[in-house]
């Protein structure tokens, strides 16, 4: 298992109560239908230089998350905080000249790269909106992004639809660095590319981060990478965090009978090893009516009546061998 050091220990993002409600789509002479809560109530920290990953099942609300943080998409309340500074509360174009410390690398490299562009004005395109007018200094800060990424200068003037998957996707990470972010959210940046290029991404992401300091939040669904490439892991269900600890505790002591059924899906790579996959009963509730108490005590195997009736707060738990152990459940 690698061994990744965070730079900084002090909070760069911290966000708190972060919801974000939908209207349901309003139906002629229907009741009004309840709205549906994508989001509700997420609270998390990432440090400098640290990788936090959101994890769960399609659904849970991980992307939803990822870009109320940046204010892509509008949240209902809460708060974010990037470097001491409230986001929620500026303006559209107060909001644009924090862009440039909060960047994000998209999950499909096909449609996130304008086919009209040439790659090197692809990557050139924020230093542009962000005050760098010498067409020279341009040049030469996107030659040097290409080199950093494994690109070759030469390619600054091909078009996005001849680079493979892996390339375009290290052109977004090009235009991601453009600018020095203090952080990036990387939404699901390797889910589209073939397994052996997902590592030179993942590899690329890491070096990165240990040669500029930058924060990840990194939102996936595949738990190979996550435990290659974090430092704390949040596990989602249905718009909650119901368990937040550091990597190796996470996949070796995980409390949240959720983490751990999510956990026992990962496929053994040896034939001969038993399988213990723990399998998850009943469907997932809508999150337009989600049920009282723990939203996971429908499917859970060790429900009770309080679970019913009490949401269980994200308190931490104290271990041997993990300090800040957060969980959400009356029984861990």
């Amino acid at each position: 298992m690698n061994t990744i050091e965070i730079k900084s220990s002090v909070a760069l993002l911290k966000v708190r109560r972060l919801r974000k409600h939908y209207a349901a789509p309003k139906q002629w002479l229907a009741p009004r239908t309840p709205p549906i809560q994508a989001v509700d109530d997420v609270s998390f920290d990432v440090a400098r230089g640290e990788t936090l990953s959101l994890v769960g099942e399609s659904g849970c609300g991980k992307t939803t998350t990822a870009k109320s943080v940046m204010r892509l998409i509008e949240p209902t309340s809460g708060s974010v905080q990037l470097d001491g500074e409230e986001l929620t509360t500026l303006s559209s174009e107060q909001m644009r000249l924090r862009r440039r410390n909060v960047q994000i690398i998209f999950q499909d490299p096909y449609a996130s790269l304008s086919p009209r562009l040439p790659a090197g004005e692809i990557v050139a395109e924020p230093l542009k909106n962000f005050g760098m007018s010498s067409m020279k200094e341009r040049r030469e800060r996107v030659d040097w992004l290409f080199s950093k990424v494994g690109l070759r200068p030469e390619a600054t003037k091909k078009y996005p639809h001849e680079f493979s998957g892996g390339q375009r996707q290290r052109l977004g990470i090009a235009r991601a660095l453009a600018l020095n972010p203090k952080l990036i959210v990387c939404d699901e940046p390797v889910s589209a590319l073939d397994v052996s290029v997902q590592a030179q991404v993942v590899n690329l992401l890491m070096d990165l981060q240990a040669e500029f300091g930058i924060a990840y939040l990194f939102v996936a669904h595949d738990l190979a990478v996550v435990r290659h490439i974090s430092h704390r892991v949040a596990v989602m269900y249905l718009g909650n965090i119901v368990e937040i600890t550091d990597r190796d505790t996470l996949f070796s002591s995980a409390l949240h009978p959720y983490t751990k059924i999510l956990l026992s899906a990962v496929p053994v790579p040896d034939p001969r090893t038993p399988s213990k996959r723990l399998l998850l009963q009943g469907d997932p509730p809508s999150p337009a009516s989600p049920p009282s108490g723990c939203r996971f005590h429908t499917r859970c195997p060790l429900a009770q009546a309080v679970c019913k009736t009490e949401m269980p707060a994200l308190t931490e738990r104290h271990s041997e061998t993990s300090a800040g152990h957060q969980v959400a459940c009356h029984f861990r």
